[in-house]
């Protein structure tokens, strides 16, 4: 028998059966739309990472403390408990090292900010002068604060767009007064907009001087983190381990377990977040291969019945001449076309669904690229051929052993 009238027979056949036929194309397909959207996301969500680390620039060193290893790790975290041997001092030595060009030490605090009766909560960001040197943020109005403000501890503010507006509104801020702790800071500049990066909102930050907020609102001499930046991007591995050296020995470690810090490249950074993407890709692409194999328990149930019911019909044809291999391909292509439809419908509902998330994702912000993943429908497509087939071929080999005289007696 030619394939082709394999094929009319197979089409024949399922049209028979219609909403048996569309239920079992509905579970591959949604089985299938998940694997298509899933890797496309992944994908998109690389692209977002990856541009938003670019944008702090390939040439930055984050040094911020952490629990010793040896001290419980992250359950010492959760407990409460907090580093405070990093210093503004180590800042200093660090800017002493021969690829160190620049560095900032910073400290975080939620406090709330008020003027003429609008208050707002904020995160306050104590940091050095030369945060405006090194990272991306630039400034509207006004100007950033100085080295000297910083050391003769002024009551000094620069404030995020998004604060600026929810205080100010259209009123000019520069020369205003904002009161945080019933102090009066007086504001100097105004952030451009920069938005929204690893779903944080850069606007809502209220910028201090560092010894300020150490001193006058916190009541504290250690910081947070420290970020250098590298003069010779390709010597950054070499500077991050001169860093981790020197804050071993200005802390007086000499165990590497016993870390009160961690050191980290934005190259770091980029292959510690393409580990946990790749990681949860893999996850969510094993949860949906479930629904696969769901599907495809579907496609085996429909083809038992499917021989139960042609078993006559089977006998039939065997007893004019029918090979065994022309009855097993007839029922494989059956299960195949379940399984084939099913993929083509699941890629084009998956491409609808990526087309969607995309949507929503630039409605709130977010740099989302549309990302449609060729390697996706690929797998998604061969995924779906090769359900058809595993769960295919034990029908169709049951069918294809059936005795013509015992079938025949079934009608």
């Amino acid at each position: 028998m030619k394939y082709r009238d394999v094929l009319k027979i197979s089409v024949a056949t399922l049209k028979k059966n219609r909403v048996r036929t569309l239920l079992t194309i509905l579970g591959v397909m949604i089985g299938i739309s998940s694997v298509t959207v899933i890797v496309s996301a992944g994908d998109s969500i690389k692209a977002l990472v990856y541009d938003q680390i670019a944008s702090f620039g390939s040439d930055f060193i984050q040094s911020e403390v952490r629990v010793p290893k040896t001290s419980g790790g992250s359950m010492s975290q959760a407990q409460g408990v907090v580093i405070t041997t990093m210093k503004d001092s180590d800042r200093k030595e660090i800017l002493k090292l021969p690829n160190v060009s620049r560095a900032y030490s910073a400290v975080t605090a939620q406090e709330l900010l008020s003027w003429q009766g609008e208050v707002k909560r904020s995160l306050i960001y104590g940091v050095s002068a030369d945060y405006i040197n090194i990272d991306s943020s630039e400034i509207e109005e006004g100007r950033f604060f100085t080295d000297e403000e910083d050391d003769s501890l002024a009551k000094v503010v620069v404030l995020g767009q998004e604060i600026k507006n929810d205080l100010f509104g259209s009123s000019p801020a520069i020369g205003q007064n904002v009161k945080i702790k019933n102090t009066n800071y007086k504001v100097i500049g105004v952030m451009k907009t920069r938005g929204t990066i690893f779903f944080f909102n850069m606007d809502e930050l209220v910028y201090i001087p560092l010894q300020t907020t150490q001193k006058l609102i916190l009541g504290i001499d250690y910081v947070a983190s420290i970020t250098s930046q590298a003069a010779d991007a390709k010597r950054i591995d070499e500077t991050s381990d001169a860093i981790r050296s020197l804050l071993r020995e200005r802390h007086d470690i000499s165990d590497p377990n016993k870390d009160d810090f961690e050191v980290a490249s934005m190259a770091d950074a980029q292959d510690l977040m393409n580990t946990i993407i790749g990681g949860v890709t893999l996850l969510l692409i094993a949860l949906a291969a479930v629904s696969l194999i769901v599907g495809g328990v579907g496609i085996m149930n429909i083809m038992y019945a499917t021989v139960a019911e042609r078993t006559f019909e089977i006998g039939l044809r065997k007893s004019v001449g029918a090979q065994k291999h022309s009855i097993m391909q007839q029922f494989l292509t059956e299960a195949i076309l379940i399984t084939f439809l099913g993929g083509i419908f699941g890629i084009i509902f998956g491409l609808v669904l990526i087309y969607i998330i995309y949507l929503v994702a630039r409605y709130y912000g977010l740099d989302w690229s549309l990302a449609i993943s060729p390697m996706g429908i690929v797998l998604a497509l061969s995924f779906s051929i090769a359900v058809g087939l595993i769960f295919g071929i034990y029908p169709a080999k049951r069918a294809a052993d059936l005795d013509p005289i015992a079938a025949l007696r079934k009608e």
